[in-house]
């Protein structure tokens, strides 16, 4: 008979909680472990609405305490929230519109096998991520995330898809006098000659 991977399911919300915890449970290749045989656990899913601080907080004391694999079931999922998991270890990202039972059964079983897990447009992200922290290696005097705010890099991501300042008003709900002080001070404090340079600037050093 195969043995069963021991998982250990952590979620704030009870009903997350059981509705991971439902699926699983009725499948031969895993057994679901209650609070008390979490240290048994060979992978751990951590299943959150989006990697807010809380979940940053969760993820990094598994990270210390379990030698378990871990993975995250979330409905939203950004850029910040990739920095996030990369730094605490997690091996496979799920989005819970896609946590079928088969799907959370793949994953479980992906990693105990010391597999990683990501939806295809997370790869591309995380391969953009790591050439960022290679090239900060090797200069670390090259431009890096922190160069920009959230703010000023959402603005430029907008230019580069081709939005004027009033359509960026409408869409980060700012002023349009707003817009273009940010954008000023992007420029005024990268050097940059016009909109245009400041987007290819900050693409090129992979900022956007």
């Amino acid at each position: 008979m195969t043995t069963r991977i021991p998982v250990a399911v952590y979620a704030e919300d009870p009903v997350l909680r059981t509705g991971v915890t439902h699926q699983l449970r009725p499948r031969p290749e895993v057994e679901v472990l209650t609070t008390a045989e979490e240290s048994r656990a060979l992978v751990a899913l951590v299943v959150v609405d989006e990697v807010d601080e809380a979940a940053a907080r969760l993820l990094r004391r598994l990270r210390r305490s379990s030698t378990a694999r871990t993975g995250v079931v979330v409905s939203r999922f950004d850029h910040d929230a990739l920095q996030v998991t990369v730094d605490c270890g997690v091996s496979a990202v799920v989005r819970r519109v896609e946590a079928d039972q088969d799907r959370l059964v793949a994953t479980v079983l992906a990693l105990a096998k010391g597999e990683a897990v990501l939806p295809g447009d997370l790869v591309g992200r995380l391969l953009d991520h790591v050439g960022r922290l290679q090239r900060s290696v090797l200069d670390p005097n090259a431009p890096t995330l922190s160069t920009l705010t959230p703010r000023e890099a959402d603005m430029l991501r907008l230019i580069s898809e081709g939005l004027d300042t009033a359509e960026i008003a409408v869409r980060m709900s700012f002023s349009e006098r707003t817009v273009k002080n940010v954008l000023h001070e992007v420029s005024t404090r990268l050097n940059l000659r016009n909109r245009a340079h400041a987007v290819g600037y900050v693409m090129r050093h992979g900022l956007i």
